[in-house]
């Protein structure tokens, strides 16, 4: 693990191809399998993401977020079986889809160590949030890294499932 004041990392060995563990991330009717915080609740959207640029909605909960929401997740990194992120943005109280991302990124690199074997890296980045009120009610980092390295057990348990 590493850190400062930005952003969070931790890395671990999964015993499963690059190819595999990308199939399992680009899928978010999956995302619950592997969040390590439990918020992650259902996907609305279940379509393979292919690409940078894409959306896709989550139903979460989280008390500190006032128990139930939605948010908008936009898809800022994506390098086929080597990298997948996004930076999310909590639905407006009408439902009203947010303009772009708060900044705050979640962020999957995988390096391979074999053909059954990768290195995955999950980093949660608040590096771009610049809205100091946002910083203060949110306190960052909102995630704690004890979750983060339960995302990677988990996303571990779950390519054994897919």
């Amino acid at each position: 693990m590493t850190s400062n004041q930005t952003h969070l990392t931790v890395t671990r060995t999964v015993d499963a191809s690059a190819k595999e563990l990308f199939a399992l991330l680009t899928l978010p009717a999956r995302h619950p399998e592997f969040d390590g915080s439990g918020s992650v609740r259902s996907a609305d959207d279940t379509e393979r993401i292919t690409k940078t640029g894409e959306k896709f909605v989550m139903n979460m909960h989280r008390e500190a977020m006032g128990g139930d929401y939605r948010t908008h997740n936009f898809v800022t990194a994506f390098d086929e079986n080597k990298m997948i992120g996004w930076q999310p943005a909590p639905e407006g109280e009408d439902g009203s889809a947010p303009e772009g991302p708060l900044g705050w990124e979640w962020l999957y690199e995988l390096k391979a160590q074999g053909s059954d074997s990768t290195e995955v890296s999950l980093t949660y980045d608040w590096s771009k949030v610049t809205d100091q009120k946002l910083l203060e009610r949110v306190g960052f980092p909102a995630i704690p890294e004890e979750d983060l390295e339960q995302s990677l057990n988990l996303l571990a348990a779950a390519v054994t499932k897919s």
